[in-house]
């Protein structure tokens, strides 16, 4: 059983459940708890299918772009990878923390800590770039709005989120057109909704990025 909450911390969201299914790109990193275990999610670009794993599993979907202040990694490094948070920090340090959500009552409470511990204040530039590209604005009024000039603002993007800014604002177009064809919009008008060319190009889209057609896909869900 798969369950998750709005963090105390900005933007983020805490879940817990058996780590299996298949995950899709959404422009975020997770911090993971598993099986005594501290793990990095590095940004998607693909669906990950994840096996499941014994024991718990719990995670901190941290805000896109908030993830590279807090591990100290740009995201680009992590791009499409599951590493051990020991190969990002020292150590000993994982290995304190490790035992500190290990003697938890609620592993998940103390991931949520962890991470707000460490959390640096989000970037009002980044949050407004989320902002725009969900908003469905091309990336080239975004980075106006912004005063960024194109390389610029790829460099950023690339740091933040792990790719550039065309590659994170159709992440975010397959969202919210999951979430309108969920929700029993027909497929014609949620391609037409989110700035399709037709739906077709909606279905490429989503099996490129989901691995999945369409209905398989949302039958799976």
């Amino acid at each position: 059983m798969y369950r998750e909450r709005a963090s105390r911390l900005t933007g983020a969201v805490v879940w817990n459940g058996d780590g299996a299914g298949r995950v899709l790109p959404d422009g975020c990193m997770d911090l993971l708890w598993n099986d005594g275990r501290l793990l990095v999610a590095g940004p998607d670009t693909r669906a990950y299918v994840a096996p499941g794993a014994p024991g718990v599993w719990a995670g901190v979907r941290l805000y896109p772009g908030s993830a590279p202040a807090l591990l100290g990694v740009p995201a680009h490094e992590l791009r499409d990878l599951r590493v051990e948070l020991a190969d990002l920090w020292p150590a000993s340090e994982v290995r304190r923390l490790q035992g500190r959500v290990a003697g938890a009552a609620d592993p998940v409470v103390a991931l949520e800590e962890i991470a707000l511990e460490r959390a640096a204040p989000p970037d009002p530039a980044l949050r407004a770039l989320v902002a725009a590209l969900d908003a469905g604005r091309p990336v080239a009024v975004a980075a106006d709005e912004l005063g960024l000039g194109a390389r610029q603002l790829h460099r950023r993007s690339l740091v933040a989120f792990g790719y550039g800014p065309k590659t994170l604002a159709r992440i975010l177009r397959l969202r919210r057109a999951l979430a309108l064809a969920r929700a029993g919009v027909p497929y014609g008008e949620t391609a037409a909704r989110c700035g399709y060319a037709d739906q077709a190009h909606l279905a490429r889209d989503v099996k490129e990025l989901a691995g999945l057609p369409l209905g398989r896909l949302l039958g799976a869900g």
